[in-house]
């Protein structure tokens, strides 16, 4: 095992080479470099990006994620919002809404936004269009895309970003629900492929509360998975999603690409159209625990002002946004997503899988105080993410390879990555009530890395 480094320094970020490509690992449940080294995709949701940030915002907001530990940005070069409105620099993206049309002068700022992340070491997860231009369903839309124009336009943008370190992600937040929307899609996936040679990875951004998987089970040119688990309920269970797609055959990694964001109002307990409550850092914290310990191959994390960029002296606000996107950028979950990728990034954690049966006594009752368990393969040690931290776990650690079941566990604040000492425990049970409750909410949510005694 590696060494661990839990101490929260500044993330730096110094001048990076050219980011090496991406591509699904040999076990297909991970993504790697092309050089063979696994990469844990931590990405932030930045939709509006290339459409309402001068450059000088941009290259605020992305120094901040790249401080954090971001390694991936994601951005739609057709925006859903404000569509008929130009870029900060008065560029629209296409001639007369003509996808066949798309405009340099717009691109060229993209460009600039695409480079300048990849020299602060961040991938661009690009988007073609947002869900709208080919479903408007609940947005503005303009519907403009045919199967025949969308293969042309993803051909297009995929020849100009060829040699870019990019993602593609099609969809955007709408559903599949006809023999058209399927065709558009297979044709934004044909020309991404004819354009670049197949050189970038493709997943798909369905709606909330929707997996890919719902509508692209076994595709190829789908190269990883992606749900979004999103905002409706305070602890939707992500790590069934990830059970899904993880089932299927031919096996690929998943991926939770739109979690319940920061500072975002809980839909389910809105009352007359009005937000009660809203996701805080426990939430967003928790999210992310429960999908990567389940198995996935990163994750992704989000904050309601930033993917809009909310600004009330520039533009409107957008569902219920409430706090400046500067402001926000510095809301405790984004430094919290930092602190657990280099959490993970200290272990072989490509060897972890999702045991349910290592802890014991689960309560059914309340899926919000859920624990989360993954033994690396070798049996010699585990990671358990406990919710709610004044409870006992029950551990079958007979599970791991040790002498007589004897292990060591080590608590860690998953808030901070600062260890809290050796846990106590008496045969199976695991005792975490000493440790002082952190949150408002709950008593704290913690992490413990278990490890077997050798004989």
């Amino acid at each position: 095992m590696k060494r661990l480094f839990f101490a929260l320094a500044a993330f730096c970020a110094p001048l990076h080479a050219a980011l090496p490509d991406l591509k699904v690992a040999e076990d297909h449940r991970h993504l790697a470099t092309s050089d063979g080294k696994p990469f844990f995709l931590l990405g932030d949701t930045a939709w509006e990006l290339f459409h309402r940030l001068t450059r000088e915002e941009t290259e605020l907001y992305l120094k901040n994620r790249a401080d954090k530990g971001f390694n991936t940005i994601l951005a739609v070069a057709l925006a859903e919002f404000e569509f008929d409105k130009p870029n900060a620099y008065g560029e629209l993206p296409l001639e007369n809404n003509d996808p066949t049309k798309p405009r340099d002068a717009y691109f060229q700022h993209v460009d600039w936004v695409i480079d300048k992340a990849a020299s602060l070491g961040l991938y661009t997860a690009l988007l073609p269009t947002w869900g709208d231009k080919w479903n408007k369903k609940w947005g503005k839309g303009p519907e403009i895309f045919t199967p025949e124009n969308a293969a042309t336009y993803c051909e297009w943008l995929a020849r100009r970003y060829k040699d870019k370190p990019i993602i593609w992600v099609l969809g955007g937040d709408r559903p599949v629900e006809n023999d058209t929307h399927r065709a558009i899609i297979r044709a934004m996936a044909a020309g991404l492929r004819k354009g670049d040679g197949g050189r970038h990875l493709i997943t798909y951004h369905p709606k909330g509360g929707a997996n890919s998987s719902d509508y692209w089970p076994d595709e190829p040119w789908l190269d990883f998975h992606m749900f979004q688990s999103g905002h409706s309920h305070r602890a939707k269970p992500n790590y069934d999603m990830n059970a899904k797609n993880l089932a299927l055959k031919p096996l690929k990694p998943t991926l939770d690409g739109e979690p319940c964001y920061e500072d975002h109002p809980v839909r389910s307990l809105m009352k007359d159209k009005k937000p009660t409550e809203w996701f805080d850092d426990y939430d967003v914290r928790r999210a992310a625990w429960w999908s990567v310990l389940s198995g996935a191959c990163g994750h992704v994390y989000g904050t309601h002002s930033v993917w809009q960029f909310h600004d009330l002296d520039k533009r409107q606000q957008q569902t219920d946004a409430r706090t400046p996107w500067q402001k926000a950028l510095d809301l405790p979950g984004a430094t919290q997503m930092g602190v657990m990728k280099k959490f993970i990034e200290g272990l072989d954690w490509t060897e972890l899988r999702r045991d349910d049966a290592f802890v014991q006594g689960v309560p059914p009752a309340d899926p919000a105080r859920r624990p989360m368990a993954a033994i690396a393969e070798g049996r010699t040690w585990a990671v358990v993410y406990v919710p709610a931290g004044n409870e006992s776990v029950t551990l079958e650690t007979k599970r791991l390879r040790s002498e007589g079941g004897n292990v060591h566990a080590t608590a860690f604040d998953p808030a901070t990555g600062a260890e809290l000492g050796r846990i106590k425990h008496d045969r199976h049970v695991f005792s975490l009530s000493n440790i002082e409750p952190k949150s408002s909410r709950w008593p704290g949510d913690w992490v413990l890395l278990i490890r077997g005694v050798k004989s």
